[in-house]
């Protein structure tokens, strides 16, 4: 998903706001090449496959090109069990080889459904930085993404 497609969401007066991806590629030299789907809006059922199938292109395409994927959750509520569930399937292949997608910033209510959740491919960041430094002492380098998780 690059910069700015939107996904659908309800539309109507007072509903949620609708669910925004933007991918960013940054060099960091303490972890080399970083790619993060920076999210936006409400992700619920009328959405939650979509962003599941965004976020699992997401990490494939940063893997593909060596890169870190992260997950920027700093403006995004999750509106149901559907969504905890989509981020839950879209980081099975990281949970599978011992790996986890940082997500970073999520706010008070998302941080604690994903703590109870307890997904197995997503660890929660409460900065940016914080991400970094995991990245930094699990990798090999800057060149290797994902590292021993």
């Amino acid at each position: 998903m690059e910069n700015g497609q939107v996904l659908r969401a309800r539309a109507r007066p007072g509903g949620p706001a609708p669910l925004l991806l933007q991918t960013v590629h940054e060099h960091r030299p303490e972890v080399g090449g970083i790619s993060v789907l920076k999210a936006r809006g409400t992700v619920d059922t009328c959405n939650a496959l979509e962003f599941c199938k965004a976020l699992a292109d997401h990490i494939a395409h940063a893997d593909q090109a060596a890169e870190h994927p992260l997950l920027d959750l700093t403006e995004v509520y999750l509106a149901c069990a559907a969504a905890v569930r989509s981020l839950d399937r879209a980081t099975g292949v990281l949970a599978c080889s011992g790996r986890a997608l940082p997500v970073v910033q999520p706010r008070p209510h998302v941080r604690e459904a994903l703590r109870t959740a307890g997904l197995p491919g997503v660890r929660v960041h409460a900065t940016m930085a914080s991400a970094l430094e995991t990245l930094a002492s699990r990798s090999g380098g800057p060149d290797e993404p994902g590292g021993a998780g």
